[in-house]
C-alpha cells in the first residue's frame, strides 16, 4: 500500500470506530513503594530529568553514558556523525569489545564466582556457569573457531537448539571479530540457505538436534540440505554440539564435533578491540516471502543500548535471577538473554523446552526450582495460559518474582490483568516493551520504580527516544487519534542498514514517509495513538488493520474485546474480502478449558463486541480452535488466518510453525 493509503486507515476520530475502546482504559497501578523507593529511578521525576537531559543535548547525554557504563580499549572522539542520514556512526575513534564487557570486567570484581548463566534442558538436566566458567568456555570456543579457520570479519552461522553452546558461540564470536548471523532452529533448510548464501557465512555452529515437547528435533540434516552439494560454497566448516545423540552424517574435512575441538584449546583468548562501528551480528527478519531482509547491528552502539535498557527496565540488582523466554534465534534472545544480562553482571536463565501436555506447568516449575525474581514472556505465551486457567500456576510457589514484562506485540488488558494477577499475585509490576529487531533493544515501556502502568499500554519513550505518532507529512496527530509509530532521532542501538542492501534500509525505513520539513524519520511499520497522558498504545502492524465500510478497526481492539469475555482465553481477528462493506471480519477463538461452543455463544460473542465497540465491529463470522497457528517464538501468524478466512490456499514458508497440526485442524 501506498502511505497514503495507510494513512487513510489508521485515522479516524469517531468514538467506536477505532482503537477508542482500549483507550478508554480507566485502570491504573502505581508503581509498589518497595521497588520505588530502592530503585536508581525510582520517581518519574527523575525520569522526567533524564529525558529532558537527552533532548537538551543528545551527544553529552549518550556519551556519558556510554563512558560510565561500557568497557574501551581506546576512547572514541566523536559521540554522533549523523552528517550522512540515515546511516549514523555512533563513538567513532573508539574500540571496545561487548565479550569482554560481558565477561572480563566483571572477573575483577565479587561476581567472578557469581551464576552467569543458568541453564536447564527439557528433560530436566541442569547446567550452571559462573562468570569464570563462562569467560572460560568462551574463550577455548573462540580459539576452536580460530583453528578452523575463522578470522576477524568472517561470518559465523549459528543454527542451535536452545542450549548454552548457543550463548557461549555468539561471544565466542564477538570475541574474536567475527560477526554472527543466528538463524532461528525452526526455519527450514531453504529458509536457512537463503540466509547462509546472504550472508556469505564462512562456517556454520548447529547441533545433532535439540528437544521440544518431548520430542528431539534433528538440526543437522537440516542444514546437510543447506549446503550439500555446494549449494553453499561460502561455508567451509560445520561446528556440531551434541545434544541428543541422535545419528547423523558427518562430512569428513568438514564437519567437527564441538566437544573435540573446544575441549583441545587453551582457556585463555585475547579479546579482540573492535572498533565501535564493526560489524556484531547480522539478524534476518522472519519475512514470509521475498528476499530475507538482513538487519546489522554494530558493536558500540548495541552494547551501550541492550546495556541500558536492560539496565533501566528491569530494574536489576545484584540478587536477581532473570529469566526471559525468547529463543536466542530472535533479537529478544540477542538483548535479553545473552548481551543485555550479561553486561550487566546479571544472572540469565536459559530453558529448551516449552510448556506442553506432559507438563502444562514447566515455566512455573522453573521460577519456583531456580527462584527467578523478573520473568519476561511473550503475550500470546500469557493468553495460552488464560486457557487453561489458574489451577496450574496456582500449584506453584512463585513468591520470588517481584517484576513482570511482556514482549513481542500488544498485550489485551485482560491478559495483562490476568498476569498481574495470577502470575505476579498483584504485587508485581507489569513492563509492556515496545521494540523491534531494527531497534536493537527496548524503545517504549515503563520504568518499574517510576511510570504508572496502564493495562495495555507500552506507556512512555525511555530517555533518549523521540517517539511520536505522526500522519504521512510526518506531523504529529492530535490526542488519541491513530497514526504511524516513528522515531524522530537516532539512538545508539539502532540498525545500520540492510546487509548488502542500503538501498532498502532507507526506502523501507527511513523514506517510507515524506515529512513536509524533508527530515528523514524512522518508521517500521507500526501504527499507534497517545493518550492525553503522553502514553501510547501499540496498535501492531499497519497491515493489521480492517476497512469495515469505511470503518478503520484494529485487528488489536476486537481481540481486546472477545478476550474480554469470561470464556475466552485467546483470539486472533483477520479480514476477509466483502464485495459490500470492503472487508468482514472473521475471529478465531480459543475457549477457557471446558467451555463448549454453539451457536448461543456465537451470538453471545458477536453482541459482546458489538457492546464492547460498537455494532460496526461485530465479527461476520467466529471460529473455535483448540489453538492458533504460532511460531516457536509465540507470535500468531495472521498471514495463515487471513489466507484461511478468505479461502485461499496457505502459501509461503510455514517452516516456524510451532504445531503443523494446528493448521490441519483449521483447514478441516
Amino acid at each position: 500500500m501506498r502511505s497514503i493509503d495507510l494513512l487513510d486507515l489508521l485515522m479516524t476520530s469517531k468514538p467506536g470506530n477505532s482503537i477508542e475502546s482500549i483507550l478508554q482504559e480507566e485502570r491504573s497501578f502505581s508503581p509498589p513503594s518497595e521497588i520505588a523507593d530502592s530503585s536508581s529511578i525510582g520517581d518519574l521525576k527523575i525520569y522526567q530529568e533524564m529525558v529532558a537531559e537527552a533532548k537538551s543535548d543528545p551527544k553529552a547525554f549518550w556519551g556519558k553514558a556510554a563512558l560510565s557504563e561500557l568497557h574501551w580499549f581506546e576512547p572514541f572522539n566523536n559521540v554522533l556523525d549523523w552528517s550522512n542520514p540515515p546511516f549514523a556512526r555512533w563513538f567513532d575513534g573508539g574500540k571496545t569489545n561487548i565479550s569482554f564487557n560481558c565477561l572480563d570486567r566483571h572477573l575483577s570484581t565479587s561476581r567472578a564466582d557469581k551464576d552467569a548463566l543458568v541453564w536447564e534442558g527439557e528433560p530436566g538436566d541442569v547446567r550452571r556457569f559462573t562468570y569464570r566458567e563462562l569467560h572460560r568456555e568462551v574463550c577455548r570456543t573462540a580459539n576452536a573457531l580460530k583453528a578452523i579457520g575463522v578470522r576477524k570479519g568472517d561470518m559465523v552461522a549459528l543454527y542451535m537448539p536452545m542450549v548454552p553452546e548457543a550463548a557461549i558461540a555468539m561471544l565466542a564470536c564477538a570475541r574474536i571479530g567475527a560477526p554472527h548471523s543466528v538463524v532461528f532452529g525452526g526455519f527450514s533448510a531453504e529458509a536457512l540457505r537463503d540466509r547462509l548464501i546472504d550472508g556469505e557465512a564462512k562456517a556454520v555452529i548447529t547441533a545433532d538436534g535439540g528437544f521440544r515437547k518431548d520430542k528431539a528435533v534433528p538440526l543437522k540434516t537440516a542444514v546437510d540440505a543447506a549446503i550439500n552439494n555446494g549449494a553453499c560454497p561460502s561455508v567451509e566448516s560445520v561446528l556440531v554440539v551434541q545434544r541428543t545423540k541422535d545419528p547423523i552424517d558427518m562430512q569428513p574435512g568438514r564437519d567437527m564435533w564441538w566437544h573435540e575441538v573446544v575441549s583441545a584449546q587453551e582457556d585463555e583468548c585475547l579479546a579482540e578491540p573492535m572498533e565501535s562501528e564493526d560489524r556484531l551480528f547480522v539478524l534476518y527478519t522472519s519475512g514470509s516471502t521475498g528476499k530475507p531482509k538482513g538487519v546489522v547491528h554494530t558493536t558500540a552502539g548495541y552494547n551501550l543500548w541492550a546495556h541500558l535498557t536492560f539496565k533501566w527496565i528491569f530494574d536489576i540488582r545484584e540478587e536477581d535471577v532473570y529469566w526471559c523466554t525468547a529463543d536466542v534465534g530472535w533479537i529478544t534472545g540477542h538483548s535479553y538473554i545473552v548481551y543485555g544480562p550479561l553486561s550487566n553482571g546479571a544472572t540469565t536463565v536459559m530453558y529448551e523446552g516449552a510448556p506442553r501436555p506432559s507438563n502444562p506447568g514447566a515455566f512455573w516449575e522453573l521460577i519456583q526450582k531456580h527462584r527467578i525474581t523478573i520473568f519476561y514472556t511473550a503475550p500470546t505465551a500469557i493468553r495460552a495460559f488464560m486457557k487453561g486457567g489458574r489451577s496450574v500456576p496456582d500449584t506453584y510457589d512463585m513468591s520470588s518474582l517481584r517484576l513482570l514484562g511482556t514482549v513481542g506485540e500488544p498485550i489485551n488488558p485482560e491478559a495483562w490483568m490476568w498476569y498481574r494477577e495470577v502470575i505476579g499475585g498483584n504485587r508485581c509490576p507489569v513492563v509492556d516493551t515496545w521494540w523491534q529487531t531494527e531497534t536493537g533493544g527496548v524503545m517504549i515501556s515503563p520504568l518499574p520504580g517510576a511510570t504508572p502502568t496502564k493495562p495495555g499500554s507500552a506507556t512512555l519513550p525511555l530517555p533518549g527516544i523521540e517517539a511520536d505518532v505522526v500522519d504521512s507529512l510526518g506531523q504529529s496527530v492530535k490526542v488519541n487519534e491513530g497514526g504511524y509509530l516513528v522515531v524522530r532521532e537516532p539512538w545508539p542501538g539502532m540498525m545500520r542498514t540492510v546487509h548488502g542492501d542500503s538501498k532498502r534500509f532507507r526506502e523501507s525505513y527511513w523514506e517510507y514517509l515524506k515529512p513536509i520539513d524533508g527530515k528523514n524519520i524512522y518508521f517500521a511499520g507500526d501504527g499507534a495513538r497517545k493518550d492525553k497522558d503522553g502514553y501510547f498504545w501499540i496498535m501492531g502492524r499497519v497491515d493489521d488493520v480492517i476497512n469495515v465500510s469505511g470503518h478503520r478497526l484494529g485487528t488489536m481492539e476486537i481481540e481486546s474485546a472477545l478476550v474480554s469475555h469470561q470464556v475466552v482465553s485467546e483470539a486472533a481477528v483477520v479480514g476477509r474480502p466483502d464485495d459490500l462493506k470492503g472487508e468482514g471480519i472473521v475471529a478465531f477463538v480459543t475457549l477457557e478449558s471446558g467451555t463448549q461452543f454453539d451457536d448461543q455463544l456465537i451470538n453471545e460473542l458477536r453482541a459482546h463486541v458489538a457492546s464492547e465497540i460498537g455494532p460496526i465491529a461485530r465479527p461476520d463470522e467466529i471460529r473455535f480452535s483448540d489453538a492458533l497457528p504460532k511460531t516457536r517464538s509465540g507470535k500468531i501468524m495472521r498471514r495463515i488466518l487471513r489466507a484461511l478466512a478468505s479461502g485461499e490456499e496457505v502459501a509461503g514458508d510455514t517452516s516456524t510453525l510451532e504445531d503443523r497440526s494446528v493448521l490441519d485442524k483449521l483447514r478441516s
